[in-house]
């Protein structure tokens, strides 16, 4: 009997999926790949085999990864001290030098993983076709040049990037990989794009759990950074959000990347886990 509701339990998993699987078809889902979820190699065979489920399932998902923890152990290594200001890394020519290949070692294993799921992975930088163009003085995106990425998505590849790019001089530059992220998703109209961070979303209060918001206006997002209540990575990562919701992004989605499988949860299950944030105009999507 036990063996019956398991299986009839599954049965209706599968079937609470299917309007979501019919309206994301054929749709892209840029996904930032980065915080505990890239540490951990459990989370990250779950993470890995949540993007290659979308795939297989009709989506086109895109990845973009970071690697700070890995480029600060390898910056350690060779005896430099990582260096922040805001939070943000401090790049020189010879830690450029590091992370760049750091970056590229990360992207390749990332690749091999979803290539032993069955699906044909392509790992590029921003380098490459041009895609992301960066603010010399900034460190910042000023311009993505979409093509590689069309190229790939219609040849049936799944592409996953790292935040390296050039200036207009054509020197290597690191990128904040939520920025990448966010104007890749801009550059491409993506239906969704998700974050991985180490929290499980955006919170009325940081100290109370129970404050968990699962969904927020552009405006609601506002009136919250405007109040006061967010602060500290959470203030980059929401402007980050609605910026590109006004840029033609549908829908961004905060989730924790340390809860195994949250990717399916959130976009398959009629209410998520993390917190998704829409334009003013868009419908609630949770089916209550």
């Amino acid at each position: 009997m036990s063996e019956n509701l398991n299986a009839l339990e599954k049965a209706q998993v599968l079937i609470e999926a299917l309007p979501y699987i019919q309206r994301f078809n054929r749709k892209i889902i840029v996904v930032k790949y980065g915080g505990s979820a890239m540490v951990d190699e459990k989370l990250k065979k779950q993470v890995i085999q949540d993007v290659t489920l979308l795939k297989l399932v009709g989506f086109k998902p895109i990845i973009v990864h970071g690697g700070g923890k890995e480029i600060s152990k390898w910056v350690a290594k060779a005896g430099m001290e990582p260096e922040f200001i805001n939070g943000l890394r401090k790049t020189d020519a010879p830690t450029m030098e590091i992370a760049e290949m750091v970056l590229n070692r990360v992207n390749k294993s990332l690749v091999s993983m979803v290539q032993e799921l069955g699906v044909q992975a392509v790992g590029i930088s921003g380098k490459d076709g041009g895609l992301l163009k960066v603010e010399k003085k900034l460190s910042e995106v000023k311009e993505v040049n979409p093509k590689i990425l069309y190229d790939l998505l219609e040849k049936d590849f799944l592409p996953i990037i790292c935040p390296i790019g050039l200036d207009d001089n054509y020197d290597t530059y690191n990128i904040n990989a939520d920025d990448a992220a966010c104007a890749i998703a801009r550059a491409v109209s993506a239906e969704k794009l998700a974050f991985l961070t180490d929290i499980e979303g955006v919170y009325k209060d940081p100290e109370d759990p129970s404050t968990l918001i699962s969904e927020l206006t552009v405006s609601d997002a506002r009136k919250l950074i405007t109040d006061g209540y967010i602060g500290g990575g959470m203030l980059p990562k929401l402007n980050n959000c609605i910026d590109a919701i006004e840029n033609g992004v549908s829908r961004v989605h905060i989730l924790d990347g340390r809860i195994a499988h949250c990717l399916l949860l959130e976009i398959f299950t009629n209410r998520g886990i993390g917190t998704a944030i829409l334009g003013d105009e868009e419908h609630h999507f949770y089916n209550e």
